[in-house]
């Protein structure tokens, strides 16, 4: 008896949830099919509109993850689990998840705030939060930036939303500075005249907007001369480095001095 029980309550659940079971998995492989076309869809979609890299990677998983969750919840709800139930375990687990992970989800929050208003994008040179360098990639929680001697840094998108970012790949153009100091001797027209002479053999310098060369400071020892152009962002570092070589050998040759601290020996009688 208690057998022949057994194999009709067995029959009995067969009966009642076989074809729930198999209604779920048959949801469960369709629904996975239909994500990954629409994912498709939403990549092919991107593709054809302006979207930057990273906004197509982050939009593509946060899609694929709510569409999951929706196709688990439908598929509890095919087996018989009650599905409002469901979502307030999901809500409290949710909440509690919250509260232990604040400063994650302040650097999720962060991760959309970035991609939505796109301060920057991957190659940017930036600088922020004391640190600089080129965006290598934007994540959800973390933006990753690489060095110049190639180091990598790993910001919080939260505190990296939050705070000031100075961007100079924005513009397609940017302006050099300088400060060169020469000696009170030296005539001020003269030394004008050698500095912008070897601005104006650089050909990566521009000449829209002029250069501008200009005594900014009477100094203890020196007269400076602040002196700007203008480049394409590119060759900010290439015209940087050359006019501050080919501007000190200038100033040699045409004998003006440029001071320098010097120390002076004192030798005292024994």
């Amino acid at each position: 008896m208690d057998t022949q029980k057994w194999i009709d309550e067995g029959y009995n659940f067969i009966v009642e949830f076989g074809p729930k079971v198999i209604g779920a998995i048959l949801i469960w492989i369709i629904g996975l099919w239909v994500i990954k076309v629409l994912l498709k869809g939403v990549k092919k979609a991107m593709n054809k509109g302006d979207y930057d890299e990273s906004l197509k990677k982050f939009l593509s998983n946060l899609i694929n993850w709510i569409l999951k969750i929706v196709l688990i919840i439908v598929v509890l709800g095919t087996v018989g689990v009650e599905t409002t139930s469901f979502a307030a375990i999901i809500a409290a687990a949710g909440l509690a998840i919250g509260l232990a992970l604040q400063g994650s989800l302040a650097n999720f929050a962060g991760g959309v705030l970035i991609m939505i208003f796109k301060p920057f994008k991957i190659g940017d040179y930036i600088q922020a939060q004391g640190e600089a360098g080129s965006v290598k990639e934007i994540e959800i929680f973390t933006t990753k930036l690489l060095t110049p001697d190639n180091k990598e840094i790993i910001i919080p998108n939260g505190s990296l939303s939050n705070g000031n970012i100075i961007n100079y790949s924005t513009e397609d153009k940017r302006r050099v500075d300088w400060t060169f100091g020469v000696g009170y001797d030296s005539d001020i027209r003269k030394t004008k005249e050698v500095i912008l002479e070897v601005i104006k053999k650089h050909p990566l310098i521009l000449q829209d907007p002029a250069p501008a060369i200009n005594v900014s400071e009477l100094a203890d020892s020196s007269i400076n001369f602040f002196t700007r152009v203008w480049v394409n962002t590119p060759d900010y570092w290439a015209v940087k480095f050359d006019i501050t070589e080919q501007t000190k050998e200038a100033l040699d040759a045409a004998g003006i001095d440029i001071p320098y601290p010097h120390q002076v020996e004192i030798h005292k009688e024994a």
